[in-house]
């Protein structure tokens, strides 16, 4: 399957005994609560996106074990150059119908980090989009695999539109 990206929404986040640890999991040496900063966002959901796809709650949830120690790029680049953070935890989010991936993330307070920072606190950088695979893309109307379906995205068939479910994660990667 093809890497999928999805858009997403930035939020602050707030920096306690138990995300300081789980960001000293992934760090090589210990860091205090001064040296990072740290933000969420809402990854992906379980509703049907702008592309006609969404992904299902159990695909949502192992994601959500996939993402922790994921790097956080800039532009979907991939170089050690667009590391701008790190995933250290990762949770879905029951809001009713809606189940929500939410990352949380950190970044090492540097003066090579300081503009992105502002920019987040600033809300000029407040979207992202993930990177992921899964194992299956299903169609919502016939329940057979997108590409050897006859069905369009986007499409109603006798009143119902017609979406790609994202099955079964198998890999995060930004």
């Amino acid at each position: 399957m093809d890497m999928i990206f999805k858009a997403a929404r930035i939020e602050k986040a707030a920096l306690g005994e138990r995300e300081l640890a789980l960001i000293n999991a992934q760090a090589l040496r210990e860091l205090s609560a001064e040296e990072v900063f740290t933000f969420r966002f809402a990854a992906c959901d379980n509703q049907i996106d702008r592309d006609c796809e969404r992904f299902t709650e159990e695909t949502l949830e192992q994601l959500s074990k996939l993402y922790i120690g994921k790097p956080v790029l800039r532009d979907h680049k991939w170089s050690a150059e667009t590391q701008t953070a790190r995933v250290y935890d990762a949770q879905v989010a029951d809001e009713g119908e809606v189940k929500r991936l939410v990352l949380s993330c950190y970044m090492v307070r540097t003066a090579s980090t300081a503009d992105t920072i502002a920019a987040i606190e600033g809300g000029i950088l407040r979207e992202c989009s993930v990177g992921c695979a899964v194992e299956r893309s299903v169609c919502s109307i016939c329940g057979e695999e997108f590409h050897t379906c006859p069905h369009e995205k986007g499409a109603e068939y006798g009143g119902r539109r017609c979406w790609a479910e994202l099955v079964g994660a198998t890999d995060a990667y930004e």
